[in-house]
């Protein structure tokens, strides 16, 4: 496969940088809408995906990449909610599996914490950063590439 060669930091403009840094900062969206619910930050991360991947390559791959990073948290983050909803509203136990979970969510948001923090500052620095599992598939889809189709589309009727 072909790919389009990467950026170096020095080539890629400063407003480029910051849209791209911007990305990893989704994460903090519930916070700024004043709002406990996790699936804010994915549904700003989506937008924000939509919204500037036709930016430049360097900006599609890091929107991709926190978006794809964001998506287990999220899950984790509301079954959390709604299992605390439920044992809120329906009285369930507060079972040590409740709170294994939280703890196991808790170790989740610092991790994912932590790498999209470091993550944020090597796109401000014009530095790609590949984090496990998601940027592989994010320097795919951003920097793989199509081939493009030399015919020309035809409306034809249905066969």
């Amino acid at each position: 496969m072909n790919y389009h060669p990467l950026p170096q930091p020095e080539e890629i403009p400063v407003r480029e940088r910051e849209d791209a840094m911007g990305a990893y900062l989704m994460m903090f969206a519930s916070i700024g809408a004043g709002l406990p619910l996790p699936i804010i930050n994915l549904i700003a991360a989506i937008i924000y995906f939509f919204v500037n991947k036709k930016k430049s390559r360097f900006v599609h791959f890091h929107a991709l990449q926190s978006l794809l990073s964001q998506l287990p948290t999220s899950l984790i983050n509301a079954g959390g909610v709604f299992w605390a909803v439920r044992i809120f509203f329906f009285h369930w136990e507060f079972s040590d599996a409740f709170k294994g979970y939280l703890i196991m969510a808790a170790a989740a948001n610092l991790i994912y914490f932590i790498f999209s923090i470091i993550a944020a500052v090597q796109a401000r620095k014009g530095r790609m950063y590949y984090l496990i599992f998601f940027g592989r598939i994010s320097y795919e889809y951003a920097y793989r590439v199509r081939e493009e189709s030399t015919e020309k589309a035809q409306n034809l009727p249905p066969k």
